[in-house]
C-alpha cells in the first residue's frame, strides 16, 4: 500500500493511503484460499468449491474484510517506520465514495503525533515532606467524637417535652382512608426526633410530646413512594408516646473501647493513633504531590496536542459549571465556553499527565493485577450485597478497567519521582498540615 504524507505541521499529521485495485484483488484471493479448505456449497465435495464461485458468493463481504485488513496493517507499519505515537485513534476517511469493484481504494488518515518527552534529571528535584505526630489532644478529641456518634438516651424526667434529638418510644398504628395498612404499625418503636428516618413531616410533629401521651399525626406520602398503593395518599398515624429520652454521649472507658471492636480503652487510643497518622500521612503526601507537580512542570515544556487541550478545556469549564450549578444534574444546559484561565489549567494538566505517562513507561511501571483486584474489591463495598455483580461487571468494561487503572499507575510514578528526588522531612502541627491543605484548595 502507497503511503504519501500531505500535513505535518506541529504535531499534525495527514496522509493518504492509495490500495491499487490489484493489491486489493490479490488480498482477497489470498482470503478465499485461506477459507477453502473449510466451505462446503451444494454440489461440491467441501473444500473444493471453486475461487471464482466463492468469489461470487462471498466477494463483497471478504472485500470489505481485506480493505480493513490492509488500511490496519499499512497504518500500523507506518507508526513503526515513523517511530511515532498518536494521541488519539487516527480518523480515517475513504475519499473516493463512489469505489466500485475494479478500483483502487484511496484513503484518508489524520492524527495528532504525541509529543517527544525530554530527559529529565529527577535527582535534581527537591521536595518537602510534612511530618505530623498525633499529640494526646488530638487522640482525646477523636475519642470524643467516638463517644458522641456511640450516643446512649437516658429517661427524661417525667413530663418532659420531646425535643429535636431526643429518641421517643412509641406504638402507633397508620391508616389510610380510615384503613390500616400493611406495614403501618409498629410497638416499642424507638425514634431519634429530627433523624429524617420516617415521611417528611411525621417527626416535626412529635417534637413536644410527652410520655403517655397519645397524639395523631397526619402526613401525605410522596408521590414518588415506593409503595404505589399509598403514594400521594394522606395518612394519620395513631401514636402513644411510652418514653422521651435525652441523648448522652458514651463514657469514654473499656466498654465504649469494646464496642469499636478495641479489647480495651488503651488498645482503642493505640487504633486512634495509627488512624490519624495514616490520616495526616495521606494529607501530607497530597501537599508533597501539589509541590511536585509544580516543579515538573516548571522543568519541561513541549508542544501538546491541540485537541487533547481543547477536550481538557471543555471537560474542566464543564466540570466548574455544575460546580456553581449543583442542582443540575443532567446535561439539558447551555453551551458551556472555555476561557483563558480553563485553557491555562488545560495546558498543565495535559502536558503534566503526557509527562507522567512517559516516566512511567520508561521505568516499566505496571498495574499489577493483585493492584486491580483490590482496587475493585475495595469500591464494590460501596454496594453490600451487589459486590460479585459490581466485580464481573467490571471485568468486562474496559474503559471501567482503564478509569481505575489510571490513578494507580498515577500514585506509582509520583513514589518512583519521588524516590529518585532529594527529599527532606519537616515535622510540623496538625493546624499548619490543615493550613497547607486548604492552601492548596485555594489554588485548585
Amino acid at each position: 500500500m502507497q503511503v504519501t504524507e500531505t500535513q505535518n505541521e506541529g504535531l499534525k499529521r495527514a496522509y493518504t493511503m492509495l490500495l491499487t485495485a490489484q493489491e486489493l484483488d490479490a488480498k482477497v484471493m489470498d482470503k478465499l484460499k485461506e477459507a477453502q479448505p473449510d466451505v462446503e456449497m451444494k454440489g461440491f465435495r467441501k473444500g473444493k468449491v471453486p475461487l471464482a464461485l466463492m468469489k461470487k458468493n462471498f466477494g463483497q463481504k471478504v472485500t470489505g474484510e481485506a480493505m480493513q485488513e490492509a488500511v490496519d496493517e499499512a497504518m500500523k507499519a507506518h507508526f513503526v517506520e515513523k517511530g511515532v505515537r498518536p494521541a488519539a485513534e487516527p480518523a480515517m476517511k475513504m475519499t473516493n465514495e463512489d469505489w466500485k469493484e475494479g478500483d483502487d481504494v484511496e484513503v484518508e488518515m489524520s492524527y495528532e503525533a504525541l509529543p517527544e518527552i525530554p530527559d529529565l534529571d529527577l535527582s535534581k528535584l527537591k521536595l518537602e515532606r510534612l511530618k505530623v505526630v498525633p499529640d494526646d489532644a488530638a487522640v482525646d478529641e477523636a475519642l470524643k467524637n467516638l463517644a458522641s456518634s456511640a450516643q446512649d438516651f437516658d429517661d427524661r424526667k417525667k413530663g418532659s417535652k420531646a425535643k429535636d434529638g431526643d429518641q421517643i418510644t412509641m406504638n402507633f398504628v397508620g391508616k389510610v382512608d380510615g384503613e390500616a395498612f400493611e406495614g403501618g404499625s409498629a410497638e416499642d418503636y424507638p425514634l431519634v426526633l429530627g433523624s429524617n428516618s420516617f415521611i417528611p413531616g411525621f417527626e416535626e410533629q412529635l417534637v413536644g410530646v410527652k410520655a403517655d401521651e397519645e397524639k395523631d399525626v397526619t402526613v401525605n406520602f410522596p408521590d414518588d413512594y415506593q409503595a404505589e398503593h399509598l403514594a400521594g395518599k394522606e395518612a394519620v398515624f395513631a401514636c402513644k408516646i411510652t418514653a422521651v429520652k435525652a441523648p448522652k454521649d458514651a463514657e469514654i472507658n473499656d466498654e465504649l473501647a469494646t464496642k469499636f471492636g478495641a479489647e480495651d480503652l488503651d488498645a482503642l487510643k493505640g487504633q486512634i493513633r495509627e488512624r490519624l497518622e495514616a490520616e495526616y500521612a495521606g494529607a501530607a503526601r497530597a501537599v508533597m504531590k501539589r509541590a511536585m507537580l509544580d516543579e515538573l512542570d516548571k522543568m519541561v515544556s513541549f508542544e501538546l496536542p491541540p485537541s487533547m487541550v481543547e477536550q481538557e478545556a471543555k471537560q474542566i469549564a464543564h466540570q466548574l459549571w455544575h460546580d456553581d450549578n449543583p442542582d443540575v444534574q443532567g446535561h439539558d444546559h447551555p453551551e458551556i465556553e472555555t476561557t483563558d484561565e480553563h485553557n491555562k489549567l488545560a495546558e498543565r494538566r495535559v502536558r503534566l499527565g503526557l509527562l507522567l505517562a512517559e516516566l512511567g513507561q520508561r521505568a516499566e511501571i505496571q498495574v499489577t493485577d493483585q493492584e486491580m483486584t483490590q482496587a475493585i474489591m475495595e469500591q464494590a463495598r460501596q454496594y453490600p450485597g451487589q459486590e460479585r455483580q459490581f466485580f464481573e461487571f467490571i471485568q468486562k468494561n474496559q474503559q471501567m478497567q482503564q478509569q481505575m487503572r489510571a490513578p494507580i499507575f498515577e500514585d506509582k510514578v509520583i513514589d518512583y519521582v519521588a524516590e529518585q528526588a532529594k527529599v527532606s522531612e519537616k515535622e510540623i502541627t496538625k493546624d499548619e498540615l490543615q493550613e497547607a491543605i486548604e492552601k492548596l484548595d485555594d489554588e485548585a
